[in-house]
């Protein structure tokens, strides 16, 4: 078991390379009240904000100086801890972080389809990802027909949806506008960055993105997740992709890097969120009688329960920070939490949004603020599922007063809060960073890629079915036995058109490559 105390001591630097970590995902319930973590802690390493400058304009530029930066080890030489190594001038700050060295910013976000026409190759992207859906060893080489034949039955589906909110999805804009605005932020503290965007499923894909990185000759680079909260179906699969695409470039091999898994625990983070719902509480009629309704995107429960799959106990621990902080400003409504966007017949975490919108409906609750936690761009699952779908569930529910809290995009102290948890995990302070762990007490620990995915990758071929005993009747047992033996025979009968290159998938078009 990692305790985070272990993070001071087991952090390491040299020249600004950080080794962190065990690299094991610890499997241990997050805080919860009354014993929450502390948010007001103080980081080792705090810049200067442009009001602390007695009015000196500093301007940023984005290109690097040429010259050698000094030799900066007599900033952690003789320090008996890394919490000790404090820089005593801003001078100091602007010539660690800077110098010579290229300074870039990777965020990793899931990607969508940007017209009508993308949405079924975005669809099979995202099924042909072995962390999305996991098929045994033996039928491996079926993943991307098996993506090709999903992808094909739910773009019909799919292309209604994103009709609905404008015939594409947001987020790519909304991403490039928050890469931008991060680079900006950055740029007021002191450190000249770039800041570039991979997708997972679509453009502009992740290897984009580190293509455009080596171009430049970033020798620093930052990875920042978009997910609030760590997930191996989510960080976890773009980090493997990561993974892949450093084993096979000399460049990446040696260019130092730092993950930063999650931050749903940052102080800025926290203080948006709240904001952002205190604000929209004021448009109820009632806004003390408003239940929160916080929604999160589901992950299959074996990941949780079998993997140590962190995301379950960062959400609930997140939630009580986000309410700590309302309770603050007086707000005290009651509040709870559902997982949305379940898919296939395997259990998924629960509570379900839809099951418990009616609950809550028939419960009596007549004012609903839902708050899409998992997200920090609108897209579909914001603009249709919630906005659309679980919008008209509660009001045929008996939900009187619906309202819904704004994903965060660009919001001034989330932008700026990111652009802190950049400075702090450079690798110039990773020490420092890392021994600020224990005042986090951070469910993952920060690292790099392959120290994050190592314990993954050892459980993932090994999880159990989410229910093991048979059980007959009308019982979730025999609904997940049930959906085992449609996909086997969904399986069987890929198998064969594969093989003999006949069948009504042919006849349709589907599988073209395969005659």
């Amino acid at each position: 078991m990692w305790s985070s105390s272990q993070a001071s001591t087991r952090g390491v630097v040299e020249m600004g390379r950080v080794e962190a970590g065990p690299s094991h995902f610890p499997k241990r319930p997050a805080p919860r009240n009354p014993a929450r973590v502390n948010l007001s802690r103080i980081h080792a390493v705090k810049p200067c904000s442009a009001g602390d400058r007695s009015g000196i304009s500093v301007k940023c530029n984005l290109g690097w100086s040429s010259q050698p930066s000094p030799d900066l080890r007599h900033h952690f030489t003789g320090y008996s801890s890394a919490s000790e190594a404090v820089l005593t001038s801003q001078s100091d700050l602007r010539k660690l972080f800077v110098g010579n060295e290229k300074i870039g910013v990777l965020l990793l976000n899931l990607g969508g389809p940007e017209t009508l026409d993308d949405v079924q190759p975005f669809l099979f992207n995202l099924f042909a990802d072995p962390d999305i859906i996991r098929l045994p060893r033996l039928f491996r080489f079926l993943q991307k027909p098996l993506a090709q034949f999903i992808s094909v039955v739910r773009a019909p589906k799919s292309k209604e949806g994103y009709a609905s909110i404008g015939g594409g999805s947001p987020l790519r804009q909304i991403t490039d506008a928050q890469a931008e605005a991060l680079r900006e932020a950055l740029c007021e503290k002191d450190v000249p960055s770039k800041v570039y965007v991979g997708m997972r499923y679509w453009h502009p894909f992740t290897e984009e993105a580190i293509e455009q990185i080596k171009h430049d000759g970033i020798t620093k680079l930052v990875v920042l997740p978009l997910y609030p909260q760590f997930s191996i179906s989510t960080s976890g699969s773009s980090l493997r992709l990561l993974e892949s695409i450093f084993r096979e470039d000399e460049y990446l091999v040696n260019m130092q890097h730092t993950v930063i898994p999650s931050w749903y625990q940052r102080e800025g983070y926290i203080k948006a969120m709240a904001t952002l719902i205190e604000n929209e509480l004021k448009n109820f009629p009632e806004p003390q009688k408003v239940m929160i309704f916080f929604s999160a995107h589901g992950v299959p429960l074996a990941y949780v329960e079998e993997a140590g799959d962190p995301y379950k106990a960062e959400m609930e621990e997140c939630i009580d920070l986000i309410m700590e902080e309302l309770e603050k400003r007086g707000i005290t409504n009651p509040c709870t939490l559902a997982y949305q966007s379940r898919v296939g017949p395997v259990e998924w975490l629960k509570p379900y949004t839809d099951e418990t919108i009616v609950e809550l409906g028939q419960k009596g609750v007549k004012s609903l603020l839902a708050v899409p936690i998992s997200f920090v761009s609108e897209h579909i699952e914001t603009l249709e599922e919630i906005d659309v779908e679980y919008k008209e569930l509660a009001l045929k529910s008996g939900i009187e007063h619906w309202g819904r809290v704004p994903a965060l995009g660009c919001e001034p102290t989330f932008i700026s809060d990111l652009a802190d948890a950049v400075i702090e995990s450079l690798p110039y302070v990773g020490a420092m960073a890392v021994s600020n762990l224990e005042a986090r007490q951070s469910l993952v620990p920060l690292g790099s890629v392959e120290e994050l995915l190592a314990a993954y990758d050892s459980k993932r071929d090994e999880l159990p079915p989410p229910v093991i005993v048979w059980e007959w009747g009308w019982t979730k047992s025999a609904e997940t036995w049930n959906g085992r033996a449609a996909m086997l025979a969904v399986l069987v009968l890929l198998v064969l058109e594969v093989t003999t290159g006949e069948g009504f998938l042919h006849q349709w078009g589907i599988l073209p490559l395969f005659h």
